[in-house]
């Protein structure tokens, strides 16, 4: 199996340019919080997704890859945060963030307005410290 989200040299500011003025700005806003939390500059994997950093993960079927440390894709009808729930402490503070759903990997979440972006930096931090020891 050949994994399909992988970076890309595409320009972040020019995929936010693309989007509505709502999600560009919150687009901006991630960016930043991102880049200050994890002090790795925005890379765009796929066609709609913004990675902090990556790391190496192998799956006990042999599967192996990269995937970003941290990351966020500003979707029209929410906004997707991936890696958020990994850390063992992530539970509770997603109990503090404010209105959002989760699936597997992600968190949605449809305006950041309503959301606690001081407990979405800790997130992100977790995120950051759960993959550590991957990184590449």
């Amino acid at each position: 199996m050949t994994q399909k989200t992988l970076p890309t040299d595409a320009p972040v500011e020019e995929f936010l340019a693309t989007l509505d003025a709502r999600r560009r700005e919150e687009g901006e806003q991630l960016v930043e919080l991102f880049r200050s939390a994890t002090g790795a500059e925005p890379v765009m994997w796929g066609p709609s997704m913004i990675g902090f950093g990556q790391y190496a993960y192998r799956y006990a079927s042999g599967h192996e890859g990269v995937w970003p440390r941290a990351a966020f894709s500003p979707r029209k009808a929410k906004l997707s945060l991936y890696g958020l729930q990994t850390h063992p402490d992530a539970g509770a503070a997603l109990a503090r963030l404010g209105p959002h759903t989760s699936g597997v990997d992600c968190v949605y979440v449809t305006r950041l307005a309503a959301i606690d972006l001081a407990v979405l930096r800790e997130l992100v931090l977790l995120s950051w410290a759960t993959t550590a020891d991957q990184a590449v």
